[in-house]
């Protein structure tokens, strides 16, 4: 038994969280709460053709095409169960989604899009941590409601768009 002990390798002890502990104590209260995941946007460079894939080829629930001229694109919502994808294609020469789309010629994601409960107390709590916001006012978007875009460099790489929900 000695030498059949020293031979087999001992197992790591498992941690396992305290149950006074819980992963909300380590979370700071905010006047504001992060929420559902809304859609997650891809850039793509022919419309038609990416409507096409998701409605006939996959068979989702597709969206009329619409016009964001203030955003300087046209959105199409691909209807998933438990989220969307929103697909943009550029409208005019300032569009950010043409200069995406200069960068990466067959597209790709462009943001992910998250509710929160209040937009305007989300704003002024991410100023004071430091975290760029891409306006100084929340923009009206896609859905018709209160949006802001944080800057990708402050996200990790991600640009991230907050909806008030």
């Amino acid at each position: 038994s000695g030498l059949l002990s020293r031979l087999q390798p001992s197992a790591p002890p498992v941690r396992t969280p305290s149950p006074s502990k819980s992963f909300s104590q380590n979370i700071p209260s905010c006047l504001w709460k992060l929420g559902r995941l809304n859609h997650v946007a891809i850039a793509v460079p022919d419309l038609e053709k990416a409507q096409s894939l998701y409605k006939d080829v996959l068979g989702a629930q597709v969206s009329e095409t619409v016009a964001l001229p203030e955003h300087g694109v046209y959105t199409v919502f691909v209807e998933l169960g438990n989220t969307k994808l929103e697909l943009l294609h550029p409208l005019g020469e300032k569009s950010p989604i043409a200069s995406f789309l200069q960068k990466n010629k067959t597209g790709g994601m462009h943001h992910i899009c998250i509710e929160v409960d209040d937009i305007k107390a989300a704003m002024t709590e991410l100023k004071k941590k430091k975290i760029r916001i891409l306006s100084e006012e929340p923009k009206i978007g896609a859905h018709g409601k209160p949006v802001i875009f944080l800057h990708p460099k402050d996200c990790h790489g991600v640009l991230v768009e907050l909806e008030q929900a």
